[in-house]
């Protein structure tokens, strides 16, 4: 708050001098404004949170070991193979070589055509269960706190077992925007389970076989 010191002049030969003023500002109020509304900008803002991306790695296995891994049924199982110069390969089913036929690899791309449209037809139970969710709970039509979207989608993703189990595979000359984009595939189209895994060796003469063939012409394609 502002003072005012008066000071009163002398009177010289008659005359009334005019008096001084000199001003003080208080600064008090205004410090314990700014005190109050950082108190109030840091009690609402929301902190930015780091962006994860979450990867489901199999368990390392010791050489001589027996496997402990789960056995994935051949009728959910979808292979991704991943190449160079941003080419994605894929088939469903187990590469068995015990077999008189492997499966047939056909090429997609990494557009809303392409992958995720596959991913979608085959996760297309779960993708609508989850939707038709969502869209009840910000509509009102379900009596649910919104903030518990995540929470119900998470335990309906946990509870699918009819849905895709993904592998994702990559060969040499992939570069790590591949391996990025086809995991935000997977979070787009609510694939409950993937897993990124080595390519075999039985994968890896599937894929020269696809290439070969391709160069002769006779090259399968989505």
């Amino acid at each position: 708050m502002a003072e005012i010191a008066e000071t009163g002049g002398q009177q010289h030969k008659g005359k009334k001098r005019a008096k001084k003023h000199s001003t003080h500002i208080d600064m008090t109020p205004m410090v314990d404004l700014a005190c109050l509304l950082i108190t109030f900008f840091v009690l609402t803002s929301a902190f930015t949170k780091a962006k994860v991306m979450e990867i489901v790695y199999p368990e390392r296995q010791e050489e001589g070991e027996e496997s402990n891994a789960p056995q994935i049924s051949e009728r959910r199982a979808f292979h991704i193979i991943l190449t160079e110069n941003d080419r994605i390969l894929w088939y469903a089913g187990r590469a068995d070589p015990t077999r008189e036929t492997l499966p047939t690899l056909y090429e997609t791309d990494y557009s809303a055509d392409g992958i995720r449209r596959i991913l979608l037809e085959r996760n297309k139970s779960l993708f609508t269960q989850i939707q038709e969710m969502e869209e009840a709970v910000l509509e009102g039509r379900l009596d649910v706190p919104r903030d518990s979207i995540n929470a119900m989608r998470r335990q309906m993703m946990t509870d699918d077992d009819v849905g895709p189990i993904v592998l994702i595979k990559a060969t040499d000359g992939v570069r790590y925007k591949n391996m990025v984009d086809i995991v935000d595939e997977m979070a787009i189209t609510n694939i409950a389970r993937y897993s990124i895994v080595d390519i075999n060796e039985v994968e890896k003469v599937m894929v020269r076989r696809f290439f070969a063939a391709e160069s002769s012409g006779a090259a399968s394609s989505n």
